[in-house]
């Protein structure tokens, strides 16, 4: 079931597919955090799906002040309890919450943040056992209404990304993303005392952008962006803990021999990738160098959303061994392991399952587990696992 999202600007109904997920939370756990990037629609979701709680957001520096300096008459204020927006401006709310909720089983604290800076620890330790946590990022391709969907080609998701202000108000890439990049320059890297100048850290994303897809080399990267090794592990925390992008670790149970232990880099938002890649026009990107990292990016991070969206923590890896063998994507689901490529080609090639024909040779897993995401529309079974066009695997689980 999807519950629906209204802009209060047009009438257009966007659903989000987290709702179950926050309704199944609201059972048993008196305190809900949502996490996700700024404008990914978490405020919308939440004012929404409560409307009888009132709504207080900790980025308003009256409210702040009021929750900093004397937090008990803050909480007591909400009868019923609250949405509190933004609450990794004041993280000594989560002791007192935690005092609010066990003397009064019928409130009911909803709280997103946009930062996961030293959060989840604060939350963890504090609300222990009262408190369920879920991620909310910008759309999904099956979150995208379906007279829109059928518009867009590959090429055309992956440019213009997911973020909701670009579905629900018609707002060109062109103005979303210069707008998110300051917004998120000034209000979340500021506040953080590691980052002292934000044109360098602003320099130090377009290189991180270069290197979606890649495997991570830090000194490297040091040394292209003119800043310790400390540094950049540092700001790359930043990135990570604001849902900007994420890692990719190697998978290495069970198995002996050298693998990479290096994790490789990809961006939540591919639309965020193609600008901080300098792609203004959705043209440009046909021809753009970085264009197979991209898609693969786009295609990785639909089927993170797709499982994170569902309330569920996505275990994904990856493959590759001294020899440079690899295979893209291992995604881990109860005992099983499923190895996935993706392939930025739109023709079918026997080349494109040479990756997991090696791997079903080298570990003994089985073709039945194996698919080839790709750009196409054609859909069959091979030896060596399945081919799937790319709109069928985001809206379908991979069987």
């Amino acid at each position: 079931m999807y519950i629906c999202i209204m802009s209060a600007n047009i009438h257009k109904i966007i659903p989000r597919l987290l709702t179950d997920s926050v309704r199944e939370l609201e059972k048993y756990f008196p305190v809900i955090y949502i996490g996700g990037p700024r404008q990914s629609g978490k405020t919308t979701l939440l004012q929404y799906l409560f409307p009888d709680l009132p709504y207080a957001s900790l980025e308003n520096p009256s409210t702040r002040l009021l929750a900093q300096d004397d937090p008990e008459r803050f909480l007591a204020s909400f009868q019923k309890g609250a949405v509190l927006d933004e609450v990794q401006r004041v993280p000594d709310l989560f002791s007192y919450l935690q005092g609010f909720v066990d003397n009064n089983p019928s409130l009911r604290f909803i709280l997103s943040g946009s930062q996961n800076f030293l959060m989840m620890e604060k939350i963890t330790q504090s609300l222990a056992g009262r408190v369920g946590i879920l991620t909310l990022l910008p759309f999904g391709w099956e979150e995208v209404p379906e007279g829109i969907r059928s518009t867009l080609t590959a090429e055309r998701w992956a440019w213009q990304g997911g973020y909701p202000v670009i579905y629900n108000r018609g707002t060109p890439p062109r103005l979303v993303f210069p707008n998110y990049m300051e917004t998120y320059l000034q209000r979340d890297v500021r506040q953080l005392q590691n980052v002292g100048d934000l044109n360098q850290f602003n320099r130090f994303m377009r290189l991180c952008a270069g290197r979606a897809g890649q495997i991570l080399n830090m000194s490297l990267l040091a040394k292209d962006a003119d800043i310790s090794v400390n540094t950049v592990k540092a700001w790359l925390s930043v990135l990570e803990a604001s849902y900007v992008l994420f890692f990719l670790h190697p998978y290495h149970k069970n198995f002996n021999k050298r693998l990479i232990k290096t994790p490789k880099l990809y961006f939540f938002d591919s639309g965020l990738l193609c600008h901080l890649l300098g792609i203004t026009e959705m043209e440009q990107l046909d021809n753009h160098y970085y264009y197979g990292n991209i898609m693969e990016n786009m295609l990785l991070s639909d089927l993170y959303k797709r499982r994170s969206h569902r309330g569920k923590r996505p275990q994904f890896w990856f493959w590759r061994d001294s020899n440079e063998n690899e295979v893209d994507l291992l995604i881990e689901e109860g005992s099983g392991l499923k190895s996935v490529e993706f392939k930025a080609a739109k023709t079918f090639n026997t080349r494109h399952f040479s990756g997991l024909a090696w791997w079903q040779k080298t570990t003994g897993y089985s073709a039945r587990d194996s698919c080839v995401i790709y750009l196409g529309e054609q859909e069959f079974l091979t030896a060596h696992g399945k081919l799937i066009p790319w709109k069928k695997a985001m809206t379908q689980d991979m069987e």
